[in-house]
């Protein structure tokens, strides 16, 4: 989209005249007609004014070959066309020049044998060169266009799949909502989503809400350092792991059990345990399980290689659930 509007922009009369192009042009026209005036009578100046105005027409002509006509026929390429028009335009303006030079009542110029040999010359050598800087300045055009093209694609494909990540982090939060929560904790969700600090105050009426839910089968303890009380965790990370032990380990075991939760940080890393005494670890036939499945991802998405989550057995019962990340004060 955005090459198509800078095309649009640079088309017409401005890009014929552009500036970088009318540069190159008279750069070109004078290198050309300083060697020549070396041979020539009338001076530097005639020959200057002479080869800048051959320049300027091949100049139109290759920016008007390069829009107009719009379509061209399938066997002719523009850039032939534009090549073509410069080379048939040098002779032309060479002998309109003279032309238009020649005193009234003088000769034609190519009954002057001076002023025939000087309009050779400058054709010749415009034929020799002319052709062959427009072929160069079609190349670089095109080399430039495609890198800007490269460019705009690279940023339209890094758009879109930040997009699609975070269209899969909001998928996958989705599928985790907590199988407990009544509406009226939607702020306390709000607080642990936004990974604030009071995250683990969360988590305990968190906990304190299930164990209301089965009052005489859950104990818990929490155990965090306090240098771990504001380093940022993904969001509902803490709250899949305790609703996970909950519901797959304390609420199938009769006699219910306990749940402990670990916050430590060292070297820069945050470890995180969550430990029940529930019924142990029963895999089903999707592994884990959507809640854990779905964090393990998460985290990937989130820190890549740089989060682990390792969930094991426990004897004579129980599961320990633990993650380990890099260490952030800020998300």
């Amino acid at each position: 989209m955005r090459a198509t509007r800078s095309a649009e922009h640079s088309r017409g009369l401005a890009r014929v005249l552009g500036w970088r192009r009318l540069r190159i042009t008279l750069l070109f026209s004078v290198l050309l007609g300083w060697p020549i005036s070396l041979g020539w009578t009338s001076g530097l100046l005639s020959v200057l004014a002479r080869t800048v105005l051959i320049g300027l027409s091949a100049m139109l002509i290759f920016g008007l070959f390069e829009q107009w006509p719009k379509r061209l026929p399938p066997w002719l390429a523009r850039w032939v066309l534009q090549i073509a028009g410069v080379a048939v335009v040098i002779p032309a303006a060479t002998f309109t020049i003279f032309v238009l030079s020649t005193d009234t009542g003088a000769p034609p110029f190519w009954r002057v044998a001076d002023r025939l040999n000087g309009f050779l010359t400058l054709t010749v050598v415009g034929l020799l060169f002319a052709p062959w800087v427009a072929l160069a300045a079609l190349v670089r055009q095109k080399d430039a266009l495609a890198r800007h093209q490269a460019l705009a694609f690279d940023l339209e494909r890094s758009e879109f799949e930040r997009d699609a990540l975070d269209a899969r982090l909001r998928l996958l939060q989705a599928q985790v909502a907590p199988h407990f929560l009544f509406n009226t904790l939607a702020n306390v969700r709000e607080l642990v989503d936004s990974g604030s600090p009071q995250a683990s105050t969360v988590l305990g009426s968190l906990i304190e809400l299930m164990r209301m839910r089965l009052p005489d089968r859950l104990q818990f303890a929490l155990h965090v350092d306090e240098t771990a009380l504001a380093l940022r965790c993904p969001p509902m990370t803490l709250m899949t792991l305790v609703e996970n032990a909950v519901r797959h380990g304390i609420d199938p075991s009769e006699d219910g059990g306990r749940i402990e939760v670990r916050v430590t940080e060292a070297g820069n890393r945050c470890r995180v345990q969550v430990i029940d005494t529930g019924v142990g670890l029963q895999r089903a036939g999707d592994g884990l399980g959507t809640g854990l499945s779905a964090l393990r991802e998460r985290l990937q998405l989130v820190f890549g290689q740089d989060a682990r989550l390792h969930v094991t057995s426990l004897a004579p019962r129980g599961v320990r659930a633990e993650l380990e990340f890099a260490a952030r004060r800020g998300l």
